[in-house]
């Protein structure tokens, strides 16, 4: 009979490059788990260096602060035992690591065997990849370790059951997307039941630049079954219990993620929460149009950082209806943030006057309208500046993907809330958040969507329905499908040809849009590399 194990799953909230800070929270966490019982404590992929290091793998001073902050592990594994990613330098050759100590010392270390290189991956870059199973006998139990995507192939599970492990431990820094859970508890459950042994799937959580880690950390036993499921988006610590070959949740945490919006809401308050905290910024400011993307914006803000430090600021001109200044300061009020309204005419007049000699015999065009843009765009850098508030953008996905935005005018700004939300996600999520209390006005969510950059503008005056639209984006963008089998599925020709040019055609501007929350299985920017210079033409 083996001895029976109570083992944690410490699903945390890393800062990038902060190797020292990161050490000495796991360090923390371990002792809160042993007061809690636990003999054995499991963390992220590169817990010590958060995750994605990017190019702080190529420092020169990495390796000396990784073996100083293993020391400190090594010590308080004295007391419970540690599995912990980190990168390791070996014989010049760098490896995502995972390591297992216990009582003050190394008893094994794994190096990831399948190194991810597409969309927002690209460890090729910096690791080389391990080609050995690692399976420790400890306290009668085999435990194997393996590394995030070592789990969607076949080779690391079977080598690691090949080798007796009763136990695979999955150390990961996997991204959300929508859709993304249920793959991952389907594959742990086929690798569980293909080879009878229990698998502990450990997710780190917190916003990373445009990524998004939603933890969700959960572990499921040898017939398969999830016998504990996290919480998402939030820092938390599982316990389970293995024995006799049987795997049994310590704790009464099993949580469902089956609501869609609400994740999709949760994962863009916890990107806009941690990209402003950790890059320390008092709060931040947003123009209020009165319009949903906005007004979605707001409540996010709101959401992930109280509305104390969030400022928004309506800028009308002469074709603002009444309507949305009225609801633009509802909102506002309902939800409690710092509102101001500034009229942007006198500024706008000003720089008209300046430009009158330019301008003098052409037509009126696009450009006074991106001019009412930009005078935006300065009102609210100036008061970033002056504050300390980063402008938050408001663009949707659909937006950017077609370049209805304007450089310099609504794209100024520190990051963006929605970047990655298409128009009818927005309509969705608006819905779902006044289902917990009804902050947006129902007219903001009701009234056709525009931009009020011309007398009775409206976005569908220049754009198919939005239904529509997001349908084609959604083929071309992320599932890579030609013009003729977008076509081929049922829409018009003369609107595929047309977004599809457009979308080719804004790389340009895309390029020099702030980061933000991706959410999607392809976002504009880590995962969406497009040259801006070249002649390829949509087609097939």
């Amino acid at each position: 009979m083996t001895q029976s194990l109570t083992i944690a799953l410490a699903q945390q909230n890393f800062l990038v490059g902060d190797i020292a800070g990161n050490a000495e929270l796991i360090v923390k966490m371990a002792r809160e788990a042993q007061s809690k019982g636990a003999e054995l404590i499991v963390f992220s992929e590169l817990a010590l260096t958060g995750y994605p290091p990017e190019d702080l793998l190529l420092r020169p001073s990495l390796q000396t602060r990784i073996e100083a902050a293993l020391n400190g592990i090594k010590a308080a594994s004295a007391e419970i035992a540690i599995a912990v990613g980190y990168p390791w330098r070996e014989q010049g050759r760098l490896y995502n690591c995972a390591g297992f100590f216990a009582d003050g010392e190394m008893l094994g270390q794994y190096a990831k065997q399948h190194l991810p290189n597409y969309q927002v991956f690209d460890e090729e870059r910096y690791f080389a990849a391990g080609d050995q199973a690692c399976v420790i006998d400890w306290r009668g139990t085999r435990i194997a370790l393996t590394v995030c995507e070592d789990i969607w192939h076949e080779g690391p599970v079977a080598q690691s059951a090949e080798l007796g492990a009763e136990l695979v431990l999955n150390l990961n820094a996997s991204p959300f997307h929508m859709g993304k859970q249920p793959e991952r508890m389907g594959l742990l459950s086929n690798h569980a039941q293909n080879h009878n042994l229990s698998l502990l799937y450990v997710n780190q959580v917190g916003g990373q630049d445009e990524l998004v880690f939603d933890g969700a950390s959960f572990a499921v036993a040898a017939n398969g079954e999830a016998v504990l499921q996290m919480p998402a988006y939030e820092e938390a610590l599982g316990l389970v219990t293995f024995a006799d070959g049987t795997l049994t949740a310590a704790t009464d945490s099993v949580v469902a993620h089956n609501d869609e919006l609400a994740s999709l809401y949760q994962a863009l308050v916890l990107g806009v929460r941690d990209y402003v905290n950790k890059n320390r910024f008092k709060g931040v400011i947003l123009g209020l149009s009165g319009g949903i993307d906005s007004a979605l914006t707001l409540a996010i803000a709101a959401d992930a950082l109280g509305a104390e430090r969030v400022k928004a600021v309506m800028m009308p001109f002469a074709y603002t209806s009444d309507m949305s200044k009225e609801d633009a300061a509802e909102q506002a009020k309902r939800m409690g943030v710092n509102y101001q309204s500034i009229s942007i005419e006198a500024m706008y007049r000003e720089f008209m006057a300046g430009l009158a000699t330019e301008f003098d015999g052409l037509p009126v065009d696009t450009t006074e309208e991106n001019l009412q843009s930009r005078c935006r765009g300065v009102l609210l850098m100036a008061i970033s500046n002056k504050t300390g508030y980063m402008v938050l953008t408001t663009g949707n996905k659909s937006e950017m993907a077609v370049g209805y935005a304007t450089l310099y005018g609504d794209m100024a700004g520190g990051y963006g809330a929605l970047k990655d939300v298409y128009k009818t996600k927005v309509f969705a999520l608006a819905e779902y958040r006044n289902t917990i209390e009804a902050v947006i006005p129902q007219r903001v969510i009701d009234r056709p969507p525009s931009a009020e950059l011309a007398p009775d503008q409206v976005d569908e005056d220049s754009l198919p329905a939005y239904p529509v639209l997001d349908a084609i984006l959604e083929r071309y963008i992320e599932r890579d499908m030609s013009a003729e089998a977008i076509i081929s599925a049922g829409f018009l020709r003369d609107d595929v040809m047309r977004v599809l040019r457009l979308v080719d055609v804004n790389e340009y501007k895309r390029r020099q849009a702030p980061i933000g929350v991706r959410v999607t299985q392809r976002g504009f920017g880590r995962d969406r590399r497009y040259p801006v210079t070249n002649g390829w033409k949509a087609g097939v």
